[in-house]
């Protein structure tokens, strides 16, 4: 078995609980708030920002010239995304700004930050993954079984569902495999150690969207 079919299994149940959150539940079926949705499409925005910034470091510090071009094209990639957020769902849901970093985004993304700056660009690596690969089962899930007609984030729902996307999370998962097969037992469980952390930061940044929870 690979390492990310264990590590998968290690955090199952975590997964679950993020498809029966009520942010996604209300996303998939249109009844979401639109201030909910607001409030995470900026901080969606301000996230993709610093993940793009953690993913060139990554590919500064791979160790194969064809892992960099890999992670340099998913920080391009995660720019793009947040241009396109900023410039076309801002307009269609009314935000004119991204406003501040909230607790739960701070917390994530200067995880991996640092992560990617100071650990092993093995564990780097496993600590993006999270975001890839459940952001799209979770947008797979979504799109395959939960949608309803005149739902008003269809358009944005609909930007998951490319197989460009499905592409890049695979590649992603494979990379992760290939240097977890040539490292160290100890590394390849502090892979696993900041998959399983990453996984949570998930879950608390759908949950902080949908509780709208800011700086005290």
């Amino acid at each position: 078995m690979t390492w990310s079919e264990l590590t998968w299994k290690q955090i199952e149940d975590r997964y679950q609980s993020i498809l029966e959150m009520p942010f996604v539940v209300e996303l998939a079926n249109g009844t979401l708030p639109k201030e909910k949705f607001q409030f995470y499409m900026a901080q969606d925005s301000l996230y993709l920002e610093h993940f793009g910034r953690a993913l060139a470091l990554i590919a500064a510090r791979a160790n194969d010239i064809s892992q960099t071009l890999k992670y340099l094209k998913y920080a391009e990639t995660a720019i793009v995304v947040e241009n396109i957020l900023h410039e076309s769902y801002f307009k269609d849901f009314g935000l004119t700004e991204k406003g501040e970093i909230q607790p739960a985004c701070h917390h994530y993304i200067h995880f991996l930050k640092s992560t990617a700056a100071l650990d092993s660009v093995e564990i780097a690596m496993a600590a993006v993954l999270p975001c890839f690969w459940i952001y799209k089962k979770v947008g797979d899930h979504i799109y395959n079984h939960l949608q309803s007609e005149k739902n008003p984030y269809q358009r944005w729902i609909d930007t998951y569902g490319g197989e460009e996307f499905a592409d890049a999370v695979e590649q992603a998962i494979n990379l992760c495999d290939e240097v977890a097969s040539e490292t160290t037992p100890a590394v390849r469980e502090k892979m696993t150690e900041v998959f399983i952390t990453s996984s949570r930061m998930e879950y608390h940044f759908w949950e902080a969207a949908y509780d709208l929870k800011k700086w005290a």
